[in-house]
């Protein structure tokens, strides 16, 4: 009896090792672009050769060590899977809602998960196209072609009027229609939201009321997000990849110690709004600077963020720009530093061309780094 206790307790305490483990991996993350094909698929309108070549990305990951992949599936209002809301996206077939002949997000997921790399679905919530497609160009079936006073245009390109509460329900049911039908690890946004130099009217400023609106509905837009998923399937992470600034010290005494682009005022992005009220369980700023960048100094940027997540439920991941050749080389060196943080849970990367291209080395670097942490 005695031996059977001891036996029981130690496989107990081994259990429970083993799950505090896996609460504390890393993460190793990659984006993967579908948007005008950056990433994936290289090969139009032919199902086997992207099942060939989205395999061959997955097992190249693996032997890096990456294991969590942000696949675009959304990238301009349409889906890179099966939907009775979105129309099938151009980027599969060169048509915009033609059948590709399978599901780009389904087949993804299965063979990730045969390799343990989690799948984030990556959507685009507001943008409609790029700039040069018009409304004609869409898809007979697109929302935003069926019920053109729901956008707006701005240097050439459409948009998803945030204000609207028709969008807000289309982006709720578009994220409820995922996280029902696909075994997804997570739903990811990233810094899209309005667009970057979206004019005020005359004699507004960006802490004005109009700014301020702004800010609310994309608030309210990622607060209904989070309230969708938790209420389909709790177990389904939540994340948004926000421009690496929220705002310079100039303008607030609270931000960073930086002078570039602020995400508060440029897109109405409020990341500080999401994380002290957890709608989100990680965020991703995109750090994408060297270390000693005179601008937005990647060191003082992750000591910004660290504080800003401390004390909450949000996990911190830091977005790393390997397309940047100055940061592909110090690469390690920013890992190293994010070590000194124990708020910083992992990495992003971007893109997974230039990971796979070994930019400065970089894809040799982290396999090697990765291997003395797993």
């Amino acid at each position: 009896m005695k031996i059977k206790t001891c036996l029981f307790t130690s496989i107990l305490i081994l259990t429970q090792s083993f799950t505090i483990f896996a609460k504390e991996e890393q993460m190793r993350g990659i984006w993967i672009s579908t948007v005008v094909n950056l990433d994936f698929p290289k090969n139009i309108d032919d199902p086997l050769l992207q099942q060939e070549e989205m395999i061959g990305y997955l097992d190249e990951l693996e032997k890096i060590g990456i294991n969590t992949i942000m696949l675009q599936v959304r990238p301009t209002a349409d889906a890179l899977y099966e939907s009775k809301i979105n129309p099938y996206s151009s980027f599969l077939t060169g048509v915009q809602g033609q059948d590709p002949g399978y599901d780009p997000l389904k087949f993804t997921i299965e063979e990730a998960h045969k390799r343990n790399i989690k799948v984030h679905a990556w959507l685009n919530p507001y943008r409609v196209s790029k700039a040069g497609t018009t409304i004609d160009d869409l898809a007979l079936t697109h929302p935003a072609r069926l019920n053109p006073s729901i956008i707006f245009t701005f240097e050439d390109a459409l948009y998803y009027n945030p204000e609207l509460e028709t969008v807000k329900v289309h982006i709720e049911s578009t994220i409820e229609e995922i996280v029902r039908n696909y075994d997804v690890d997570g739903i990811h946004f990233d810094d899209y939201f309005y667009p970057s130099g979206y004019p005020l009217p005359n004699g507004e400023n960006g802490d004005g009321k109009i700014a301020d609106n702004r800010r609310y509905h994309v608030n309210d837009m990622i607060k209904r997000v989070s309230e969708v998923i938790e209420e389909v399937d709790s177990n389904v992470e939540f994340g948004i990849s926000p421009m690496g600034i929220w705002k310079n010290d100039l303008y607030d005494v609270t931000g960073s110690a930086t002078s570039g682009g602020q995400a508060y005022y440029d897109v109405y992005a409020d990341a500080r709004m999401w994380i002290k009220n957890e709608w989100i369980d990680y965020i991703v700023p995109q750090i994408y600077w060297e270390i000693d960048h005179k601008a937005a100094n990647y060191e003082i940027l992750i000591d910004w963020w660290s504080n800003e997540v401390k004390g909450t439920n949000v996990a911190l991941y830091i977005g790393q720009a390997l397309y940047k050749d100055v940061v592909a080389k110090e690469i390690i060196d920013q890992l190293k530093l994010n070590e000194q943080y124990d708020e910083i849970k992992g990495s992003v990367f971007f893109t997974l061309d230039d990971l796979l291209d070994n930019r400065q080395n970089a894809k040799k670097s982290l396999t090697q780094y990765y291997s003395q942490i797993k």
